[in-house]
C-alpha cells in the first residue's frame, strides 16, 4: 500500500488546533462533545470528523500528541529544574495526560486504544530512563532503577480521582515512591 499523501499545511494546522482545543476541553470535561470541540476550535464539524471520525479516535490522538510532547520535553525540563524536581513534574504532567485517555472508558479495550497505548510505552520508558539517569548522576536516587518498574509503580498516580483530594493523594504517593528511590 503506498504511503498516504502528505497533508496540506492548512490541514496540519487544523489538526494541531483541534488537538490543543480537544486537550483543553477534555481536561475541563471528559464528556465534552465533538461538536463543542469543533465550535471551540473555530472549525466546522465536518473538518473535525475528517481528521477524527470518532470520539475514540480524537481522544487517542490527543493522548498520543500529549505524550509525544511530554517525551520531547525531557531535555528542557532537565535544563530548567533539578533532576528530582524534573521527575516529579514530568510524572505529574503524565498523570494529567493519562487521565484524558481514561475518558475512553470501555473503548480502552479496543484494538486502536491498545495499539496507541502500546506505541507510547517504549518512548515513555525511555524518557523515564533519561530522568532517572539524571537523578542518579545527581545522587538523588539509587543506581539501577528500572524505568519500566518505576512506570508500573507510578501508574497508581492516574488512578487517583481527578479532584483536589485525588491530587493531594497522588502527590503523597509520588513522594512515597521517591523516598523509596533514594540511595
Amino acid at each position: 500500500m503506498p504511503d498516504a499523501a502528505p497533508q496540506r499545511s492548512d490541514a496540519l494546522k487544523n489538526r494541531e488546533v483541534i488537538l490543543q482545543v480537544a486537550h483543553d476541553a477534555l481536561t475541563e470535561s471528559p464528556d465534552a462533545s465533538l461538536n463543542s470541540i469543533a465550535k471551540r476550535a473555530g472549525i466546522g464539524p465536518g473538518t473535525l470528523y475528517r481528521h477524527f471520525p470518532t470520539r475514540e479516535a480524537l481522544i487517542l490522538a490527543v493522548y498520543q500528541h500529549d505524550v509525544d510532547r511530554l517525551i520531547r520535553s525531557v531535555p528542557e525540563i532537565l535544563a530548567t529544574r533539578a533532576p528530582l524536581d524534573a521527575l516529579r513534574h514530568w510524572f505529574t504532567t503524565l498523570t494529567t495526560y493519562v487521565r484524558v485517555k481514561h475518558g475512553l472508558g470501555d473503548a480502552l479495550h479496543s484494538d486502536a486504544a491498545q495499539k496507541a497505548i502500546g506505541e507510547t510505552h517504549a518512548p515513555v520508558a525511555a524518557a523515564i530512563g533519561r530522568l532517572l539517569d539524571a537523578c542518579e548522576r545527581a545522587g538523588e536516587v539509587r543506581p539501577g532503577l528500572d524505568p519500566d518498574d518505576v512506570l508500573l509503580l507510578l501508574s497508581c498516580l492516574w488512578r487517583t480521582p481527578d479532584t483536589p483530594d485525588g491530587a493531594a493523594r497522588a502527590g503523597r504517593l509520588l513522594e512515597l515512591a521517591i523516598d523509596g528511590f533514594r540511595p
